[in-house]
């Protein structure tokens, strides 16, 4: 919401925060907002989605593409993401505000060429499951590597994937990145 508009804040549903991030014009607003020192102009803003939309230098941006992108913003995505209590925003000013923090839960930025998190789990878990159970059924030696030791290796796996996660995670968030996802 704007700056000076005194209207009450309810905090968004989790539905309501998916469909805000659902449109990628207003996650490159957060991605750059969260870049920047201190607060963007408009016209600033604009430029940016626009380059990146276009895969363009701001420099090589056409008048329509710059105006086409900016007229989006300020008609649509920036109202939505004030009244969603994701931005401020004073006739030209923006900038996030605290509760856009919040959104970091919701965007799960997998890099290219990678797997979701929740893919490789499942892979590690179904492995995990063969190789016990081989354990369990003798199928798998058991004389280099006692039963607790292969375990112990599972537990290993899964304690080294959940910390190179979070690792991840950390590293990947938007805004921390270059480019937005």
């Amino acid at each position: 919401m704007p700056l000076n508009d005194h209207r009450k804040y309810t905090p968004p549903e989790k539905d309501e925060l998916y469909d805000l991030l659902s449109n990628h014009r207003r996650r490159y607003v957060i991605h750059f907002c969260k870049q920047a020192d201190e607060p963007l102009t408009l016209s600033d803003l604009a430029e940016m989605v626009a380059a990146r939309e276009q895969d363009k230098s701001v420099a090589e941006l056409t008048s329509a593409e710059r105006k086409r992108v900016y007229t989006s913003l300020q008609q649509t995505h920036l109202d939505r993401l004030a009244d969603a209590g994701m931005i401020d925003y004073d006739r030209d000013k923006i900038k996030l505000t605290e509760e856009a923090k919040t959104l970091d839960v919701y965007l799960d930025v997998v890099p290219e060429g990678s797997i979701p998190w929740g893919i490789y789990y499942l892979g590690v878990s179904l492995l995990s499951v063969v190789v016990l159970g081989g354990v369990w059924i003798g199928f798998v030696p058991t004389e280099t590597v006692p039963d607790i030791g292969w375990a112990a290796i599972v537990v290993a796996v899964f304690l080294a994937s959940s910390v190179a996660q979070v690792i991840q995670n950390r590293r990947y968030r938007l805004g921390d990145i270059d480019e937005p996802p």
